[in-house]
């Protein structure tokens, strides 16, 4: 099942994806695709509720905006390095252990809304990555019990400014938190249809230029392990959204770097879980 939401910013609605590309509201069953819905087993609900509704729920037009699939997560956590390739173009050493940060909850937007260059910024760079959805309340898990937790999968554009970043102070969360650095969708994938996502193709272009092309599974950390770790150190409640690191080819890494320009366009896609294309404009 593919989860979606629709509507101008901050009016949302809920909606699914069918089998033959049709956007059906589905707010009849809930509200908002938010902590109380992943938390209150939405997701199966939603399923066994599709099954006798699906005929019956309003198609959405194709012209209407898409939002983030998750409303205003309560954390969105990223892990930094998680590639080897990328490990290697920066000239860092792998991890031993996840580097872990914090993107600040406003800079969630929906897939194809405009990548925003903030005031002052120089180094305004991309990255495509896997994004993890939780489903349930989850503190001190095993590795193996990761899978349970997990509500889905989607597409994200780690959006980072490498001198807010590294060069002041060397903070990562100032460089990762501006507004609209966070596009997420365009849908939540389930796990039953998001296949292998230990082996999922990545890629991203800058205005039709290859600039990443990879697959997750050149990931140091990978998935379960990921979710595993991060509840030693908090808890991970339903709607949380984990994005887990990007491969090779963001701007910085180039010789000569690249950093992104008003009237750019971004296109980025991970395999089954959809494609995103972003502009890029100033911030006012």
């Amino acid at each position: 099942m593919k989860l979606i939401r629709l509507g101008e910013e901050g009016k949302e609605i809920p909606a699914v994806l069918n089998e033959e590309g049709k956007r059906l509201d589905v707010s009849a069953f809930c509200a908002n695709y938010d902590e109380q819905f992943f938390g209150d087993d939405g997701v199966n609900k939603l399923q066994e509720w599709l099954k006798d509704n699906a005929a019956s729920c309003p198609v959405v037009d194709d012209s209407v905006r898409i939002g983030c699939p998750v409303a205003r997560p309560s954390k969105v956590i990223a892990i930094g390095l998680n590639y080897s390739s990328h490990a290697k173009e920066t000239g860092m050493e792998p991890p031993p252990e996840p580097i872990i940060f914090f993107k600040s909850t406003t800079s969630v937007c929906g897939p194809n809304d405009n990548i925003i260059i903030p005031r002052n910024s120089k180094k305004t760079d991309w990255e495509v990555e896997l994004g993890v959805v939780i489903g349930k309340k989850a503190s001190y898990i095993t590795e193996a019990e990761a899978n349970d937790y997990i509500a889905g999968y989607t597409l994200i554009n780690d959006v980072s400014e490498r001198e807010f970043q590294l060069e002041r102070a060397g903070q990562w969360v100032k460089g990762k938190s501006n507004d609209n650095f966070t596009p997420i969708g365009p849908w939540l994938v389930t796990k039953d249809e998001a296949g292998d996502v230990g082996n999922l193709d990545l890629w991203l272009n800058v205005n039709g230029e290859r600039k990443q092309g990879s697959n997750t599974s050149d990931m140091i950390f990978t998935v379960p392990f990921i979710v595993s770790y991060l509840t030693n150190f908090m808890t991970l409640l339903p709607g949380d959204v984990i994005t887990t690191g990007t491969p090779f080819g963001v701007g910085m890494g180039l010789k000569p770097q690249q950093f992104l320009k008003p009237g750019d366009v971004v296109e980025l896609g991970v395999e089954n879980l959809g494609e995103a294309r972003q502009g890029v404009v100033d911030a006012d």
